[in-house]
This record gives structure tokens, sequence and C-alpha cells, in this order.
């Protein structure tokens, strides 16, 4: 069990000068001295092993692989800042080159670079609606979260409170539900009746939101998360990209794929939507892509979205530090694919094998979820589970109401993958 000495006076000297964000220190007491890999340290010398891998950027551990710790070292060293959006740089042109031809998409591409995965989503809300005059309106799906930014955050749909006290946020945003198997608004099992859920909401896209919300040619884009992060780790049925694409296409809409939580390898694929066979017209990136080092946002899109001159640039992005990190943690995760597929196969059975309600996942991205016997979510079991978990060094991450997040760094070996799950089900087990 871990003591807490130190930690606490420093949470309590943060809590008073920090903004108040999404720290919790009843839930996460944690003050990181270091991390080592799939393990990280706090200042009082308690370990944790993490299986929430930063929130999705330490992909590839902590506090970083040692070939991008390296490139990044000889690059600071020669040109970080360059000032990108104004002048050139072979760093961010080469990240560039990797971006375009590993996307999905065979068609031409460009690419915007920005400091964050909202930053990314702005700039794509930013090319769809400056295409064509009349086409500004902008649909979503409930559960899904694309940052706090204006923009972004009137996309998101995730929790009210993200929304609390800032509004009205941007018009002309409609939402849609998600395909979620396990919990949707029509009560359909969606594991055993995959293709009804799928055309279920295909149905209420071009019928209710088309037929009576917004005309059709007015809408510029849809965006979407393939799998839905904050939501709760949504993994929808198999075909369901493939018919939003024949719906996308036959009224001349653009699909944005917010990668930014589930890119660079975390599915067992570079790009989250390929396990779904989707060619997005837009993919953005962030997290992942900085190695845990540097902040860097992406936005993939088709040539003939581009801005014209001016529209849209920024001071930070396509710096030479952050791509030339960009560049080599690509190059990794490409290698890494393999070993996370056979991951997936360890989380896979043995979460399959806990006393939870739910369980889904691709790769190394997995939610379980607890619900009560009436089938509301049981935020109460979830929240001790986690408690329980800090307590014996695991660290985990809560996800939409009553889900558990677990994403480990792709880098995790199997029997530190082992311990932790074995950790997870006695916890689980003593609470239910």
């Amino acid at each position: 069990m871990i003591t807490i000495k130190s930690s606490k006076k420093v949470i309590e000297e943060s809590d008073n000068l920090l903004a108040t964000t999404t720290r919790d220190s009843d839930l996460f007491p944690l003050v990181i001295d270091h991390g080592e890999g799939v393990w990280i340290y706090d200042i009082d010398g308690n370990r944790f092993l993490d299986f929430t891998s930063g929130i999705g950027v330490n992909n590839l551990g902590w506090p970083s692989h040692p070939e991008v710790i390296k490139i990044g070292i000889e690059q600071m060293q020669k040109l970080a800042h360059a000032a990108s959006n104004d002048f050139y740089n072979i760093q961010q042109l080469e990240l560039a080159k990797k971006l375009v031809s590993l996307s999905p998409g065979n068609f031409e591409k460009k690419v915007f670079f920005s400091n964050s995965g909202t930053e990314a989503i702005e700039a794509s809300i930013k090319l769809v609606k400056s295409v064509e005059e009349k086409r500004k309106y902008l649909i979503s799906f409930i559960g899904g979260f694309h940052g706090r930014t204006f923009g972004s955050l009137s996309l998101t749909a995730s929790k009210p409170i993200q929304k609390a006290r800032v509004g009205p946020l941007m018009p002309g945003v409609y939402y849609v539900p998600y395909p979620n198997p396990f919990r949707n608004p029509w009560h359909i099992n969606g594991y055993e009746e995959p293709e009804e859920l799928v055309n279920r909401v295909i149905e209420y896209l071009e019928e209710w939101v088309f037929g009576h919300l917004v005309p059709a040619d007015e809408v510029s884009a849809i965006f979407y998360e393939p799998i839905q992060g904050e939501g709760g780790y949504i993994v929808p049925p198999k075909n369901f990209f493939r018919e939003l694409e024949k719906l996308a296409k036959k009224y001349g809409i653009y699909l944005v794929d917010d990668e930014v939580q589930m890119g660079i390898g975390r599915t067992g694929k570079l790009f989250a939507i390929e396990n779904f066979d989707g060619e997005p017209d837009v993919i953005t990136l962030a997290k992942a892509l900085g190695g845990g080092i540097m902040p860097i946002g992406a936005t993939i899109f088709r040539k003939e979205l581009d801005f014209k001159e001016g529209i849209h640039s920024n001071t930070f992005g396509g710096n030479a530090l952050a791509t030339a990190i960009g560049s080599k943690v690509i190059d990794i995760a490409k290698d890494l694919l393999p070993h996370i597929k056979e991951m997936e196969k360890i989380f896979k059975e043995e979460l399959s094998n806990m006393k939870v309600d739910d369980v889904r996942g691709i790769g190394l991205a997995w939610g379980i979820e607890f619900i009560k016997e009436d089938r509301k979510p049981d935020v109460k079991t979830r929240n001790k589970v986690i408690e329980e978990a800090f307590k014996n060094g695991l660290l985990l991450l809560p996800a939409g109401e009553s889900s558990i997040r677990i994403i480990p760094p792709l880098v995790i070996e199997e029997d530190e993958a082992k311990e932790g799950l074995n950790k997870l089900r006695k916890i689980i087990n003593s609470i239910r």
C-alpha cells in the first residue's frame, strides 16, 4: 500500500495557486516525480504501474522512448522554434510526408501543424466551413469529446459540466446518438444486432436531422471519434463508418476523424479508423505524436480543402523540435504494431473474465463499465475501483458515466500487463 507524506503539502499549495481543472486530490493524490517505462514514481517514493499513458500522451512510456529522447536532445541543440508558418524547415516537411503517405485515403493531402488536439480540431472546423459559402452547419455525436476551446467544445457532447457557465457556444452544431452497442436510445443490443443499431443511427441522421432540423446541402462536415474516448471507450459496430461514408458522399458532406486519443498505434493500427476501413476527409492528431516530450497537433486534410492565404496560422505549430520528435514517434509506433496486437489478446481474455458489466476495446484501448441492477450507471463502484487501485499502486482513469479506460503505454510487456490485470481483478472481486 502506498503512503503519502510530502505529496500532501504540494497538493494543498497547488490547489491554492493553480486553476481548478480536472485534478481530483481525493481520487488521485499523486505528485509525479519521474517515470521509467510503464512505471511512475511520486515524490514519496511510491511506485505505480501506469494504465493511463498520461491520458494517451506517453504511448511510448515514461519519460519517453530512448530514441525519441535522443532525437529531441539532438534537435534542441540545432534548432527548436523555427517560425514554421512564416519560414520553412526540413523537420516539418519530413513529418508531413509521413503523415500524408501513411494516413488512409487515396487522394492528395496536406497537413497543418499546431500545439494540441483542440487546436487541430479548430483548424478542421475552419477548413470544412470555408469551402462552400452555404455549408456552415456541423454534426457531432453524443458522447464525443473534441476539446475545450470554443469551437471544439461546441462539438463536444460528453458531459454537461464541460460546457457549464460558458454558453452559448458556436451555433450551428447538431448532435446525433453514437452507435453504442451497450447503451443507446433504442435499447438495441448492438453486440447481437450490430446492423440494426447502425441502421437506426443512419436513419436518425437522414430522416430526422436532415428531414426536420437542417438541410443536408447546408451541412459541411460530420465529426466523430472512431472509438469514443471521454465518452467511455465506446467501440462502434464494424460497418458503421462504411455506412456513414455512404451517407456523407450522397450529400457531399466531409467526414472529420478525431484521432487525438486513439491515433499513433493505440488500437494496433497507426490510425484507429483503419480498424473500420474508413477513409475520412480530415484526420486530427495530437497527444501521443509528441512522444510525451513536446506538445504537437496535426490536421491532415484533402488538398482541395486548403486555406486561402492568411486565413489560418499560429506561432509555435510545426516547430522543428516537435516535428522531429513526431517523425521518430511514428517510426517507433509502426514497429510496435505487431506487439500491440499480441498484448490485445491478453487484455481481452483477462478483462472478459472479470466481474464487470461490459468490456470493449481494440489493441491497447479498453473500457470496462459498471452498472446497477436497473442498468443505471454505477458511479460509486467505478470510483471505488479506481481509488483502491491507486492505493495498490495501479493507475486507472475514469471515462463516460461509470466506465474505466485502460490504456497502458504501448511498450508494456506481458509480465507487466498481467501484474496490473491481476491487481485489477482482485480489487474488483473485493468490491463486487
